[in-house]
């Protein structure tokens, strides 16, 4: 067994599609048919049902599937104190779609509490799970402290930001600190892997929005280095058995991207400086570039390449995705690699465009080929 293999094991990034009838309890419970409590005990038994098959299919670590968020982000963003879910009035702009015009505003100063932030609380029933059913490790994901960041200074929420925040270094340390607090509630409730999904990178890596004057102006402002002292402060002085991962995502929300490019506008930056034990990228399109870049990943980090996307239900080529991982070992060792899907199936609640069966034989093509290549 390869340091890699026992070191990362086989994992997904994140999501799950959302079962038919969880999604039919939600609506009802939005329409104030089912209170919170009826509607909790429908998502308990289907993120139990989830971590069953996912321990059926292999999966070493497992997560609850994002089951009880409506976003990969904004659900953990609007459970610290001084942080609020108001409505935008327009949504992201996707390639090819808008989303829900939700977000994440300030409304005092940021700060975590263990009793009301419901993370805990649903992490608690996930490793209740994995206590019970054995042989299989709880992971939590939460969205990067650099995603709350880019969050909270989007378009007018930054006069909020202002208000509260008129020096930017209390800001940062604030993130830093809300962070690092429920990092340590999540290890003292007994998670050791936590995952960083961050999207905040994608901008600079898309070459159109770059060429533009809010694009050179962005690329320009010096925000790499805000991006990257958020993250590495709120990582800093962990348990030494706590592994932090991160996934650096450039977009998912009903199979459609939002970023486009390759990581060489980062890679100086993310790969060579980043604090974290492993990066999670997608590789599942040409959009993502070159294997290049992988190059300036220091010391020992891991790369898991997202060979594998989780926008499509259509199976990858077996020996494609093999010829692929060797062709990305000629810039980080074997050893060093892994496999995994590109991305989450479910993001948001939405959802990709493929079925809970595809999305079950995305998984088994990834095992089975991480057990060919690892073996």
């Amino acid at each position: 067994m390869t340091l890699t293999k026992q070191k990362i094991g086989f994992q997904h990034v994140g999501s799950f599609l959302r079962p038919n009838g969880l999604q039919q309890a939600r609506k009802a419970h939005d329409k104030g048919f089912f209170s919170d409590s009826d509607l909790r005990e429908i998502e308990d038994e289907a993120i139990k049902d989830l971590i069953i098959k996912e321990k059926e299919a292999g999966l070493e670590y497992v997560t609850d599937g994002e089951f009880r968020r409506s976003y990969w982000h904004l659900d953990f963003f609007w459970g610290f104190e001084g942080v609020e879910h108001i409505h935008y009035g327009e949504g992201y702009h996707f390639a090819h779609e808008e989303t829900r015009d939700d977000t994440a505003c300030l409304s005092g100063k940021i700060s975590f509490n263990p009793i009301t932030h419901p993370f805990i609380h649903d992490f608690d029933f996930v490793k209740s799970v994995t206590d019970d059913i054995g042989g299989v490790l709880p992971k939590q994901t939460i969205p990067a402290p650099a995603q709350l960041y880019i969050e909270l200074i989007r378009g007018e929420n930054n006069e909020k930001v202002k208000e509260f925040y008129p020096n930017q270094e209390d800001l940062i340390a604030d993130i830093q600190k809300a962070y690092h607090d429920a990092i340590i509630a999540f290890y003292d409730e007994g998670t050791r892997v936590i995952q960083l999904d961050d999207c905040s990178w994608g901008l600079f890596l898309d070459e159109n929005f770059l060429a533009t004057p809010d694009g050179k102006a962005y690329a320009d402002s010096g925000i790499q280095d805000v991006l990257l002292e958020l993250n590495n402060g709120a990582i800093k002085d962990l348990p030494d058995d706590l592994t932090i991962n991160t996934h650096i995502c450039r977009g998912n929300y009903h199979s459609d991207f939002a970023f486009s490019g390759s990581y060489a506008p980062v890679a100086d930056t993310v790969f060579a400086k980043e604090n974290v034990d492993t990066y999670f990228l997608e590789y599942d399109s040409s959009r993502a570039g070159g294997f290049e870049p992988l190059a300036k990943v220091s010391g020992e980090k891991n790369v898991v390449l997202g060979l594998l996307t989780t926008k499509s239900g259509q199976l990858e080529n077996r020996q494609d995705i093999i010829d692929r991982i060797h062709e990305a070992s000629q810039y980080i060792p074997l050893d060093r690699l892994w496999l995994s899907n590109q991305c989450g199936f479910a993001s948001t609640e939405e959802g990709n465009v493929l079925t809970e069966e595809q999305q079950w034989e995305k998984l088994k093509l990834v095992k089975s080929i991480i057990d060919e290549v690892w073996a």
